[in-house]
């Protein structure tokens, strides 16, 4: 049993996107560009309305997947293929782009608390190409292990004996939210390969046997590789657990795109540019 340690704690760095939604990036910066397969976290949320009501205009992807975990708030989605849909607190959104799409994200409320999640996840070069896929997962079709001592909310992966709704996917993904109370443990297996991260919303906690920095809100801890994580809530705590296998190819971005090569980007740029991107 090789237990997981942390790695790095990093601290989500304020951005904005779309027609200037505020979001904290944890992944996609700096200090964390690329922890393969994941290629970007974000967490928006507001109560200020001004911070999130412009939304996410039309905009395109190619070679992606996006997950949207919202917790607060309500989004509708329209995109390139005629699919629609309105997001509620628990919902999540799982897009596989693949050859291309062009969407929207757009919030289904005048006022009130916002909070959500999109994490983006690489795919293979031999799926770059797929016609798009959703998976639109209501949050009562999420596994849910409840007892005294925390409540997991899982969306892909297994815990205990509870599975997620999200199977069968390339990179075996695992996607935890987990509620743990003050001074109780949090454990689960992870394989070995897998590459592996905890985003802290809020609470403090402990990872693992060795010391390691204070955690805070809103911070991203990247785990070392091994079997068995520990989770220690210093008071209660909520966080998401998230890991992958890694795909191990070379990566090439041009913003909303993300292809093996340089020239597959100014492939997709053309595409879009002349109107041929989203036609199946």
């Amino acid at each position: 049993m090789s237990q997981i340690e942390v790695k790095k704690i990093i601290k989500a760095v304020n951005a904005s996107d779309g027609a200037g939604v505020k979001l904290k990036r944890s992944i996609g910066t700096p200090e964390a560009d690329y922890i393969d397969p994941f290629l970007m976290l974000d967490e928006f949320g507001s109560e200020n309305k001004d911070d999130y009501v412009a939304g996410f205009p039309p905009h395109p992807h190619r070679g992606i997947e996006t997950v949207t975990y919202m917790l607060s708030g309500k989004f509708e989605h329209e995109d390139s293929t005629g699919s629609k849909g309105n997001m509620e607190p628990g919902d999540v959104q799982w897009m596989k782009t693949g050859r291309g799409i062009i969407h929207s994200e757009m919030p289904a409320m005048s006022g009130g608390k916002l909070l959500g999640f999109q994490l983006w996840i690489n795919m293979p070069a031999k799926l770059k190409k797929n016609k798009p896929e959703y998976n639109y997962i209501k949050g009562n079709e999420l596994g849910v292990h409840k007892d005294n001592e925390k409540m997991v909310k899982i969306i892909a992966g297994k815990y205990k004996s509870v599975e997620g709704p999200e199977k069968n996917h390339n990179v075996d993904p695992i996607y935890f939210h987990i509620v743990l109370n003050e001074g109780k443990d949090f454990k689960c297996d992870v394989p070995v390969g897998h590459n592996s991260f905890v985003y802290l919303l809020k609470g403090e906690l402990k990872i693992g046997e060795k010391n390691h920095s204070k955690t805070n809100d809103s911070n991203l801890i990247l785990l070392e590789r091994g079997n068995q994580l520990t989770v220690k809530a210093k008071k209660k705590t909520e966080f998401l657990f998230i890991a992958g296998k890694p795909i191990g190819e070379p990566i090439a971005r041009g913003g909303p795109f993300v292809m093996n090569t340089k020239a597959e980007i100014l492939e997709a740029i053309q595409d879009y540019n002349n109107g041929t991107f989203a036609k199946y």
